[in-house]
């Protein structure tokens, strides 16, 4: 029977050697990037909000007209 701490000391070690290769990003490269998904994610914010709050005039505007 295999040892599993041997498989998992092995795998830690291949999860560390392929963290090193890895490029990490500068703290400006960070800050730009963090800055474009807050603004990304008001924008899609404000465009669901028109969106939803358009749909459900029209549909209450369809709604009055058919009762009455």
């Amino acid at each position: 029977m295999a040892n599993p701490f041997r498989k998992a000391r092995l795998f830690l070690g291949e999860t560390s050697q392929e963290l090193k290769k890895a490029v990490w990003p500068t703290k400006t490269e960070l800050r730009d990037s963090t800055v474009v998904v807050f603004i990304a994610t008001l924008l899609l914010g404000a465009f669901i909000s028109l969106a939803d709050f358009s749909v459900y005039n029209w549909v209450q505007l369809l709604t009055n007209l058919v009762q009455g």
